[in-house]
């Protein structure tokens, strides 16, 4: 019987983490570049008490299937879904969104460069874009104090209107990068990520390149959560949660039972 309660107990914390991250996504679902993620399991160890295909006779026949007991659930890992969000028009210059694939890239206090979808930029008082935190932007780009209008266009090239020109001047180049595994990246919060094994090393490109997306100027990429498929799934952990909890039920009455023969 006690094989039962941890069965059970197994299940309530692996619902209790599926729960953690559909909360985690609804959370988000404002957040900009915000990618959802999926909690995935695997079964436990089993108890192999009759091992299929085994001898079960003299005359060589063999148990077709055999008795394995199942020890329970575990998480197997926070899987990262990286679909593209919708893109949310905000007339703001600065705002940049990719449509498809690319990261910009960051540059950490610490001199590390970190990842993001937030193309959420500003300018700060040098006149160097920045994300919200006022990390630099890298490349560096740098608007001059005399630009009267900023174009950025769909390959990354930053054009900036100078009075008294009659002709945009170009500043500087947007870059972004792909991952041949962008789900291994390691989030840090605050919208940014950082390399791993896991990942792959950043591969560095031009948007609009092969393989690499475009940028929208005036938009910014919305998270990719769709509430009511995540409402769904909360339903769905909670009631698996309780099913859980009746099994732990179930296991402590059966054991009562026997306590209670004489």
């Amino acid at each position: 019987m006690s094989l039962t309660l941890d069965i059970g107990a197994t299940g309530m914390l692996a619902q209790q983490l599926n729960v953690d991250t559909i909360s985690n996504n609804i959370a988000n679902m404002t957040t900009t570049g915000y990618k959802r993620q999926r909690a995935e399991f695997q079964d436990l160890l089993y108890q192999t008490k009759v091992r299929p295909g085994s001898t079960s006779s003299d005359a060589a026949t063999t148990v077709p299937s055999g008795i394995q007991q199942g020890l329970g659930v575990r998480a197997g890992s926070i899987y990262r879904i990286n679909e593209q969000g919708a893109l949310q028009m905000t007339s703001n210059k600065f705002d940049l969104a990719v449509m498809g694939q690319g990261y910009f890239q960051i540059t950490l206090p610490s001199g590390e460069t970190a990842y993001t979808r937030d193309g959420s930029f500003q300018m700060n008082q040098s006149g160097q874009m920045v994300n919200s935190l006022g990390y630099l932007l890298q490349p560096g780009i740098t608007i001059p104090n005399t630009a009267s209008d900023v174009t950025i266009n769909a390959s990354g090239q930053v054009l900036v209107k100078i009075e008294g020109q009659t002709s945009m001047s170009n500043v500087g180049q947007i870059q972004t990068v792909l991952f041949p595994n962008p789900a291994g990246l390691e989030a840090l919060g605050s919208n940014l990520a950082i390399v791993t094994e896991a990942s792959g090393s950043a591969v560095v490109g031009n948007p609009g390149s092969s393989g690499y997306g475009s940028l929208q100027q005036g938009a910014l990429e919305a998270s990719n959560v769709n509430v009511v498929s995540e409402i769904t799934s909360l339903i769905q952990a909670q009631r698996a949660y309780e099913m859980n909890s009746k099994v732990i039920q179930a296991g402590d009455q059966m054991l009562s039972t026997i306590t209670q023969l004489r």
